[in-house]
């Protein structure tokens, strides 16, 4: 009897993987931090650019999810500090707005999106 692989990656598979959860909306940031939680990842969660990058530099992640329009220091002044930084530059971002603007980034979900939509980036680039 043949038994097929899982669709999708494993909590053991992903129970290392960090991901920094970046936006202003606190409900948004609670629901994206527990959902990714749930799937096994480590999970940091802040409410603003600023943070985001003292973060970052402490974590270490392996994604992050980036909301655009946020106070303090938004999306978009987060990723050039982001990429001028040589430990975090390379690590993928999942830009994360209802605006069409354009930033540099791994992909992108625009809001509202689907929580599976989220998870399959997540899980993909976090591979």
């Amino acid at each position: 009897m043949e038994s097929s692989a899982p669709a999708g990656p494993t909590p053991a598979s992903i129970s290392q993987k960090r991901v920094l959860v970046v936006e202003d909306h606190k409900d948004m940031r609670e629901a994206l931090a527990e959902v990714l939680a749930l799937e096994g990842y480590h999970v940091s969660a802040v409410p603003d650019g600023e943070k985001a990058l003292r973060e970052a530099r402490r974590l270490l992640p392996d994604v992050i999810l980036l909301d655009l329009m946020m106070p303090v220091m938004n999306g978009l002044q987060f990723r050039a500090e982001q990429l001028r930084d040589p430990l975090l530059a390379a690590v993928p971002v999942i830009v994360m707005s209802a605006f069409d603007i354009e930033v540099t980034a791994a992909a992108r979900l625009s809001k509202p999106f689907q929580i599976d939509d989220m998870l399959e980036t997540v899980h993909r680039l976090a591979a």
